[in-house]
């Protein structure tokens, strides 16, 4: 496999125009942190993006900044932070969870994959903060999408597409980014004590309410954040944890209305700004489930109504009783880890879902396990034709990233 590392557009241009004349497929990367996550792909070639790196513009004053795809989350996060600016959306770092730890997440592979953060139901998921894009189709056809201001944006969402697509309808080199202030104050409520049920019910009646809570968590008995120290009181308890930002005296009145009505639910602890912000991070990370190089039990990604939530984990372990979970989005969010690596478990997991709706992500697993087994939620027929015409229409000769979100595209 010949491996490009093309040093600007117009070298992307010429290599995916050449495999587009050759009928080459190619496999696209930016660093290659999320690499295991998908359907291994089919490729004669690897084109890796990574040297198309840096902030290309950043207004802090219009809250938008440019970045090309391969530049390093970290990097921009540093550089928003020195503006007291943030990410709303909390794109993951995922190289420890798929057994890459050295190798840092970029742009364009948070984007390309579209996953957000623990605050996604407050602020909203990846797709929400793009404002535009510039990419290489798989007609080798440089193509900008979108702007700076929305209200300049005309035609068809394409960064919205794009977004989550898996580097499987074009190559990005460029997308603009909407930044939000980043709060002055956080802190988080940690709840010792309620099981499963009665923390979803806590979850969901605290989102009900007026206080704005930016993360809602639920981590089982014995589940651990590695390197996130807990105030002793709620060690080794199951936890709920409530997440409040803002300005001082506001997340100080939220957190007081909310301690009292969860008074009665278990012990409450407070952690304060560093050790909070570093228990989300590991949350969003998905810490609990890091594992030892060379090993890799399967780890699913569940998206469901939160009231469901808690049938769904019942269903689960009652056909697998080994399997562990964690909660997210208040109970929206499930991460669910197998006992081993032999089999992903896709008909129990996916049966699951039952009629509440939802879908089921397979995240981590052994290569041979993801090129059996459908990694993303099958989709029904009508739906899969159309997106076949949308994947034909991008890349007609099929070179970008094939089968790496379907077997047939």
């Amino acid at each position: 496999m010949a491996r490009f590392v093309p040093s600007n557009p117009g070298e992307l241009v010429d290599v995916v125009r050449a495999a587009a004349s050759n009928a080459e497929a190619l496999e696209i990367v930016t660093g290659g942190s999320k690499r295991a996550l998908g359907r291994p792909v089919r490729a004669a070639h690897m084109v890796d993006i990574t040297a198309l790196s840096g902030i290309v513009s950043y207004e802090p004053e219009e809250l938008v900044v440019t970045v090309q795809a391969g530049t390093p989350l970290q990097h921009l996060e540093a550089v928003l932070a020195e503006r007291n600016q943030c990410l709303a959306c909390e794109p993951p770092e995922l190289g420890a969870l798929l057994g890459n730890p050295a190798v840092r997440a970029s742009h364009g592979g948070g984007f390309g994959t579209g996953l957000s953060g623990p605050r996604r139901f407050k602020a909203g998921a990846v797709r929400d903060h793009v404002l535009g894009c510039v990419a290489v189709s798989g007609r080798g056809e440089r193509f900008v999408s979108g702007g700076k201001v929305v209200k300049n944006v005309t035609g068809y969402d394409l960064p919205k597409l794009l977004t989550g697509s898996y580097g499987t309808l074009a190559v990005l080199t460029e997308i603009t980014l909407k930044v939000l202030p980043r709060a002055p104050v956080e802190r988080t409520l940690l709840v010792a004590g309620p099981e499963l049920q009665a923390a979803v019910r806590l979850m969901i009646d605290v989102l009900q309410t007026p206080a704005e809570i930016s993360g809602a968590c639920h981590l089982p008995a014995g589940l651990e954040l590695p390197h996130v120290p807990l105030p002793s009181a709620v060690g080794g308890a199951p936890i709920t944890a409530l997440r409040f930002e803002g300005v001082a005296p506001s997340v100080e009145f939220r957190l007081s209305r909310v301690r009292e009505q969860v008074t009665s639910a278990g012990t409450l602890a407070v952690i304060e700004q560093t050790q909070s912000h570093a228990f989300w991070q590991a949350v969003r990370d998905v810490w609990p489930f890091v594992e030892p190089q060379g090993s890799m039990r399967i780890v699913w990604r569940l998206s469901v109504p939160p009231a469901g939530s808690a049938a769904v984990i019942e269903r689960v372990r009652s056909s697998i009783p080994e399997a562990q979970y964690f909660l997210d989005w208040g109970g929206g969010l499930i991460w669910l880890r197998l006992p081993d690596d032999r089999d992903a478990r896709a008909a129990e997991v996916r049966g699951a879902l039952g009629n509440a709706g939802g879908h089921a992500t397979l995240i981590r697993a052994p290569e041979e396990i993801r090129a059996r087994t459908d990694v993303f939620m099958p989709q029904s027929a009508p739906l899969a034709a159309l997106s076949r015409r949308v994947k034909t229409q991008f890349d007609p000769a099929g070179v970008l990233n094939p089968g790496r979100m379907f077997p047939d595209a």
